[in-house]
């Protein structure tokens, strides 16, 4: 796979895809601006290379067609241009391939940038439409992908795009040339103990991942709203916590590969449970044999805690992706926020694999004190699993 240093960009015309789809607050301010700062590496690149610049990227899900205020990258445009200091203002596209788009994109300068509009507000992102991708492409001389975060959908501004690039003028950025490595590396040469902790709501997400981990890893701790399944594979009763009926049997041959395999395999041994999914219920610290009927388990308690740091303390590498319980609910963020300092004590290679987890660890304040952390949740699934992306096929085709 190329990277942008193998390419003559000098004076081009360059169309960036990259990952803007970062969390803002209810008044539509940008809470995380991690995707957009890791950006800057291929943007500046560009900038210096006298080209001109086309960014484009996708936030969160509108209806294809509809424009609607909330999903527009205009913050994004405001805070890209205040982390690049730069002189000259941010173009921003009122469309994607419309007039507006084309029409600055017509007129962009050297060292100039213009941001289209988010590309889901179009059909064909989603549907990976050739005719689409013709437009997008239509834009530049040269493509260059910097979106880790998107590289595992099939979408037009990541396949179909590539085919009107040929292997001298498309490539993949900084970002995603980093992510690419680093998860490669790891996951080929792990310094061991290597040790997954795996949390989130559902196991079916992370079915495919966590197969392959038992083959890689030395041990595996489960937390979050997934324990809840393998607990019940093993006889528990857990009440109306979050229970994948139909992968029960999954769950126990997982469990039963690790014990083949010497994997050690972590279940929280209590937790913070509630009659109900609210943030000012009544709730109990109770060990898992003891969920009543009706209750639900909502994070790891601490017990669970202490058993987990146990089982890092040896960790020379950590593989963690998704929360321990319902983080964004104060009351119920402590097994999360906890697992989060422990591992950022540790002296292992610590990865996070994006999404929520590394929202977690944001908040937690331990962000600075991590190896490696993805911007891609999905993507970095994806990689675990084993599975080529998208996104890089494209760009070695």
């Amino acid at each position: 796979m190329k990277t942008i240093k193998d390419l003559d960009i000098d004076g081009k015309r360059v169309f960036i895809r990259c990952d803007f789809n970062v969390p803002k607050d209810e008044f539509g301010n940008i809470t995380d601006d991690r995707r957009i700062r890791e950006a800057l590496a291929t943007i500046r690149y560009c900038i210096d290379r006298e080209c001109k610049i086309v960014l484009a990227s996708h936030y969160e899900r509108p209806q294809p067609g509809k424009y609607e205020e909330r999903f527009s990258l205009k913050p994004v445009a405001k805070r890209l241009h205040t982390l690049l200091k730069i002189k000259n203002e941010i173009l921003m596209a009122e469309d994607v391939v419309g007039e507006d788009a084309k029409s600055k994109a017509a007129s962009l300068e050297s060292g100039d940038i213009l941001l289209l509009e988010n590309l889901r507000y179009e059909a064909g992102e989603t549907s990976n439409d050739e005719s689409f991708a013709k437009e997008l492409a239509s834009f530049a001389d040269v493509y260059i992908n910097d979106a880790f975060g998107a590289c595992h959908r099939k979408h037009a501004s990541i396949d179909a795009i590539t085919r009107y690039f040929d292997q001298e003028h498309k490539a993949a950025g900084f970002l995603m040339a980093k992510e690419i490595n680093f998860f490669s590396k790891m996951l080929e040469e792990p310094i061991r103990p290597f040790v997954a902790v795996v949390g989130g709501s559902k196991v079916s997400g992370k079915l495919q991942a966590m197969i392959k981990l038992v083959d890689k890893v030395d041990k595996i701790i489960i937390g979050g709203g997934m324990a809840f399944t393998f607990l019940k594979a093993l006889g528990y009763e857990v009440g109306n916590s979050l229970v994948e009926d139909d992968l029960l049997a999954e769950a126990e041959e997982i469990m039963q590969k690790a014990k083949a395999r010497g994997v050690k395999f972590y279940l929280p041994v209590d937790v913070v449970a509630a009659a109900e999914f609210s943030e000012n219920t009544t709730v109990k610290y109770l060990p898992v044999q003891e969920i009543p009927e009706g209750w639900m388990g909502l994070d790891i308690g601490p017990a669970s805690i202490r058993l987990f740091r146990e089982a890092l303390n040896d960790a020379k590498t950590i593989i963690w992706n998704g929360p321990m319980g319902v983080y964004e609910m104060d009351r119920y963020s402590k097994g999360s926020t906890m697992m989060s300092n422990i591992i950022a004590q540790t002296h292992a290679t610590t990865v996070v694999g994006g999404g929520d987890t590394a929202d977690v660890v944001n908040r937690a304040g331990d962000i600075d004190e991590m190896t490696f952390v993805s911007t891609g949740g999905g993507a970095s699934l994806k990689l675990l699993e084993g599975e080529r992306l998208p996104g890089v096929v494209a760009l070695q085709a």
